[in-house]
């Protein structure tokens, strides 16, 4: 895969430095699954071996620089604030457990590396003022204001710096084809966005993140459903890993 500057290959994978912080956004590659999940399939809500998808986290959070933490995904705007009440993040590479239902995840703590995990949907990381925010936004999140929501919980517990942001891999505009009933949902972007029959996500996110204050935004200009080092959901019918989008302040 070619990488775009700031973008640098991590492993097997692509980083980015962002003020303060570290993103890291993860290929298919480098992990133990096998079959349509070969091989580092992080997603525990997939029909691979339980074990394969433990060990391809533990490896992950080895050469991450923090504690992994995850969420229920469910396609709305709730970001969960890990600083509140002292709320410990989950431990990803145990026992499975129930998860708090949020789209992202914010802290200004140090050791504690927020994850969501996508197969076409956006993973966003926005950084600046001592804090981060992931985000993961497919069209219903975009929609229904997770980009906001984010900018806003970093703004919140952070000390104020100007931010920046990235965003991973994801169903490029060259891929991504949509019915009348989400390019209705933004209809107001016009041109922007619609590519005939094809919807450009990014360029929704980037809009969304400039429009809430974020100073300068990277996108990896990669998609999941024609290059073939990610798992999308789309191309592979839905039989397929997941990926994730992490983070941790430096």
């Amino acid at each position: 895969m070619k990488l775009h500057t700031p973008f640098e290959p991590w492993h097997e994978h692509i980083a980015i430095d962002l003020p303060g912080a570290r993103a890291v956004f993860t290929s298919r590659h480098g992990g133990f699954s096998k079959g349509p999940f070969a091989t580092l399939n992080l997603g525990r809500l997939t029909a691979d071996e339980p074990e394969a998808v433990r060990r391809n986290r533990i490896r992950l959070q080895e050469r991450a620089g923090g504690r992994l933490a995850m969420i229920r995904q469910v396609h709305g705007p709730r970001v969960l604030r890990l600083d509140e009440d002292a709320r410990q993040p989950t431990d990803v590479t145990g026992p499975h457990l129930e998860l708090d239902e949020a789209d992202g995840q914010a802290t200004s703590r140090s050791g504690v590396a927020p994850m969501v995990l996508v197969a076409d949907c956006l993973p966003i990381v926005v950084a600046g003022g001592g804090a981060i925010a992931l985000l993961h936004a497919g069209w219903r999140g975009l929609d229904s204001g997770i980009v906001d929501e984010g900018v806003r919980a970093v703004a919140e517990i952070g000390d104020g710096g100007p931010l920046e942001a990235a965003i991973g891999p994801a169903a490029g505009a060259c891929c991504y084809e949509v019915g009348e009933e989400v390019h209705s949902a933004f209809a107001s972007y016009g041109g922007r966005a619609r590519r005939g029959d094809n919807l450009d996500l990014k360029a929704i996110a980037r809009e969304q993140l400039e429009l809430a204050g974020v100073a300068r935004v990277h996108d990896a200009r990669l998609c999941t459903i024609c290059q073939t080092d990610f798992f999308s959901h789309r191309r592979d019918r839905g039989v397929t890993g997941r990926q994730a989008g992490v983070a941790w302040l430096t």
